[in-house]
């Protein structure tokens, strides 16, 4: 009997960085779909809504990792699974994040106790509260193996957020890689090595422009920052090529709203990659592999 290989996908939900709302694009999340199963890397303001105008049922939501506790990223941590709860989730949803994970749960669940004991009571629903499992996880190495995937954190650069994760998925047919927010990092490469695809953050902007966009005067904290724990085009190729990815994903852009020329950006990567280069834009699917049943 030949083996079944699910249908997978990568959804990429938000493709702005920074912690304001944007108007041309939505907070940082993708989806990496397996069979019906989502699995889903970071939850930030809005992900709920972005996985219906993705038809990403949120019943069918099972795990969420979270690459760091940045509010672009984390604001939806608790927010997400109740708007599923509220859908009509009644199976478990396991949140994997580095520390301080619990703590952020326990609090955010606390402040939502009237909404989710009200609903219990008039809607009969199940306690959501025995539906969420926090894995919280510190240092590199396997997070979760399942029948479908194997998901593998590494720490990456992102000052002075210690504990800053990227995630590689590798499942039948497919190995996708999510940087999360890092300067360029050495462990990001060794954990993309070989992977199909990467989904890398990215300055879009040089530094003169980034600067202006900001609104701050260089040497200002927040340009230090953005400056320091994020990566500049220059470098994305690179990566990937000393990655030997097959296809890169630009995502995170910072700044979220920018305009900028996608000839210029497309020719500072060729310089270093000649892989397939994908500017990532909300709601766009790419398929990792095709279900062979």
């Amino acid at each position: 009997m030949l083996p079944i290989l699910l249908s997978a996908t990568l959804v990429l939900l938000g493709t702005a960085g920074g912690p304001t709302p944007k108007r041309l694009r939505a907070a940082p999340s993708q989806a990496i779909v397996v069979g019906d199963r989502v699995y889903l890397v970071d939850a930030g303001n809005g992900v709920g809504r972005q996985m219906r105008l993705a038809s990403l049922p949120l019943v069918n939501l099972r795990h969420v990792f979270l690459t760091h506790h940045h509010s672009d990223h984390a604001a939806d941590l608790v927010t997400l699974p109740l708007l599923a709860w509220a859908s009509g989730l009644e199976s478990r949803i396991t949140l994997h994040a580095p520390r301080p994970s619990k703590r952020a749960v326990k609090a955010g669940l606390k402040a939502n106790a009237l909404d989710i004991e009200t609903r219990i009571v008039d809607e009969g629903r199940p306690d959501l509260r025995d539906l969420i499992d926090v894995h919280e996880f510190r240092g590199d190495g396997v997070v979760l193996k399942d029948e479908r995937v194997t998901v593998t954190a590494a720490r990456v650069e992102h000052p002075p957020l210690r504990e800053a994760y990227a995630y590689r998925f590798d499942g039948e047919g497919f190995s996708v890689v999510i940087s999360g927010d890092t300067a360029p990092s050495r462990n990001l490469v060794g954990l993309a090595t070989g992977a199909d695809v990467l989904v890398h953050e990215v300055l879009i902007l040089d530094d003169d422009a980034i600067v202006a966009a900001l609104q701050k005067p260089k040497g200002h904290p927040l340009v230090e920052h953005v400056l320091r724990s994020h990566t500049r085009l220059r470098d994305v190729g690179q990566i990937a090529a000393e990655a030997g990815v097959k296809t890169l994903v630009l995502s995170h852009f910072v700044p979220g709203d920018a305009s900028f020329d996608r000839e210029a950006v497309l020719a500072e990567i060729r310089k270093s990659y000649s892989g397939e280069v994908v500017f990532g834009e909300d709601l766009m699917t790419l398929e990792l592999s095709k279900d062979v049943r």
